[in-house]
C-alpha cells in the first residue's frame, strides 16, 4: 500500500456484503467524485450531490458530518482507485527499471482516462494550493505518498544497477511529474492530439539518459530486449573449421 497518514474508510474496500446505508454511502461517494473530478472539490455542494441522488439534502447529511468530511472521503476514494489502478499493478512487476516503467505507463493510461474529467491531484493542487487545512493536508499526504513509492522504485533500479548510480532521484521524480502536467495540459485544456504518446516519449528518452550503459537494455514493457543475431555472434566463438583426416 502507498502509505499515507490516513486509512481508507471502511465504504471504500466495498466487503462483499454491505448493509443498505452502507450502500448507499458508497453511491454518494461515487457520484461525488465524478462531480469532483467534473467541477473542483469546491464545486462539490450537498445540494447538487442530493439532486444527482434524488435524495433531500438532510439525508445526504446523515452519511457524512459535513461538506468537509465529503470532501476528505471523496480525496480518499480517488487516492484508494489510484492504487487499485497503478499502485498494485505495478508493483507486481520486477523490482526495478521495469517496475518503474509499469507505473508510468499505467499513469499516462489513468491520466489519458481522466482527460474527459479532471485529475483530483491535479484540480485539488490548484484549489487548495495557498489554502490551509484538512482537505489540503490529506491532498498533499497523498500526492506525497505517491512520490515516495516513485523514490522507492527509482532507488531499486540503482540498486539493481539498471540506473546509474550517481542518479538525483529528487530531479528524476521532478521530471516525470513534469512529463505528467504537460500531458493533462496539452490533452485536457489544449486539446493537442497525440499527446499520451509525446509523454511516453519523453518518458523513455528520460529513462534512456539516466540508463546504466552495462545494464542490460529492456524494452517498453519492461522485458530484456532479445539479442540481435550481430550481438550473438559477436559473444559466440567461432566454429572450428572440420578436420580432415
Amino acid at each position: 500500500m502507498i502509505e499515507t497518514s490516513s486509512t481508507p474508510p471502511s465504504s471504500i474496500s466495498r466487503p462483499k456484503f454491505m448493509r443498505k446505508g452502507e450502500l448507499t454511502r458508497a453511491a454518494i461517494l461515487d457520484v461525488a467524485l465524478e462531480l469532483a473530478s467534473r467541477d473542483g472539490l469546491e464545486g462539490l455542494t450537498i445540494g447538487l450531490l442530493a439532486e444527482k441522488m434524488k435524495m433531500s439534502k438532510s439525508g445526504v447529511f446523515a452519511h457524512f458530518g459535513s461538506r468537509e468530511d465529503l470532501q476528505i472521503e471523496v480525496v480518499r476514494l480517488y487516492h484508494y482507485r489510484f492504487e487499485q489502478e497503478v499502485f498494485y499493478p505495478s508493483i507486481k512487476e520486477a523490482r526495478g527499471l521495469q517496475r518503474l516503467q509499469g507505473m508510468f505507463g499505467r499513469w499516462v493510461k489513468l491520466v489519458s482516462v481522466e482527460i474527459a474529467l479532471g485529475c483530483i491531484y491535479i484540480s485539488g493542487a490548484v484549489e487548495y494550493d495557498d489554502r490551509p487545512g484538512a482537505i489540503r493536508d490529506h491532498l498533499v499526504a497523498m500526492v506525497q505518498a505517491w512520490r515516495d513509492a516513485l523514490h522507492r522504485c527509482i532507488n531499486q533500479a540503482m540498486e539493481m544497477g539498471h540506473v546509474r548510480n550517481d542518479v538525483n532521484v529528487e530531479q528524476m521524480v521532478y521530471e516525470m511529474y513534469g512529463l505528467i502536467l504537460a500531458l493533462h495540459h496539452d490533452a485536457r485544456f489544449l486539446k493537442i492530439p497525440g499527446s499520451v504518446e509525446r509523454a511516453q516519449a519523453g518518458f523513455n528518452r528520460l529513462i534512456d539518459s539516466y540508463r546504466n550503459p552495462h545494464s542490460p537494455q529492456l524494452n517498453q514493457a519492461g522485458a530484456a530486449a532479445p539479442k540481435t543475431a550481430s550481438a550473438k555472434s559477436a559473444k559466440s566463438p567461432a566454429k572450428k573449421p572440420p578436420e580432415h583426416s
